[in-house]
């Protein structure tokens, strides 16, 4: 788990220049980057830094509107790409092992469905119990992840994985069902309803006991 900052893959990127100059001019224009990190801040949509090899300089504090993976005309705006900003500034990256690679699409705001490959997934926890917890982050039917998403119109996207559909070659049908599924708002416990206890015995290997 990290704060504020996390590692990232390096992955090759374009940044659209005229983020490189506070959308005063480079529009159109394209400049080659390495991801470098993730930044994570309450409230806010997620930042990306990046190496820029031709000017060896790193520049930070983008979003995800900010990259395609090749210069292309379509420019989408950011919340088309992101549907939800960063629920906390703890933070975690992991690859699904399982999703390597896998084609994907995603339903976005506009009610266009987008296509691409699953990269990566960047997750927020509440993760200092000594701090005041003010986000949603571990609130069940609240907490989002962000599946990071490589499309096919040379964008990436950042999506939960409620607005995402997977395709596995070896494990999805030809015609997968849609999911009508609800959200889970349940907290669950094994420990908050049991009407048994260890408490009272100090064997290695200890009796369970109804308690009274």
């Amino acid at each position: 788990m990290s704060f504020l900052v996390a590692n990232l893959p390096p992955i090759k990127v374009y940044v659209k220049k005229e983020y490189l100059y506070d959308h005063q001019k480079g529009h159109g224009e394209f400049v080659e980057g390495v991801w470098v990190t993730v930044k994570s801040i309450q409230g806010r949509a997620l930042y990306f830094e990046t190496y820029l090899p031709q000017y060896g300089a790193l520049y930070d504090k983008l979003p995800i509107s900010a990259f395609v993976n090749n210069p292309c005309e379509l420019s989408l705006p950011l919340e088309e790409l992101q549907l939800w900003d960063a629920f906390s500034y703890h933070l975690t990256i992991v690859e699904k092992e399982s999703l390597a690679g896998t084609r994907c699409k995603y339903l976005a705001p506009s009610k266009k469905w987008y296509y691409g490959e699953y990269l990566f997934t960047i997750d927020n926890c509440h993760a200092d119990s000594n701090t005041l917890n003010t986000s949603y982050s571990e609130v069940p039917e609240e907490h989002k992840s962000f599946n990071i998403l490589r499309l096919d119109n040379e964008h990436f996207a950042a999506q939960p994985n409620n607005r995402v559909l997977f395709y596995d070659k070896s494990l999805t049908p030809a015609k997968p069902l849609q999911p009508d599924f609800k959200v889970s708002t349940e907290y669950y416990s094994v420990e908050n309803k049991s009407k048994w206890t260890a408490g009272d015995d100090t064997n290695y290997f200890y009796e369970l006991k109804e308690q009274e």
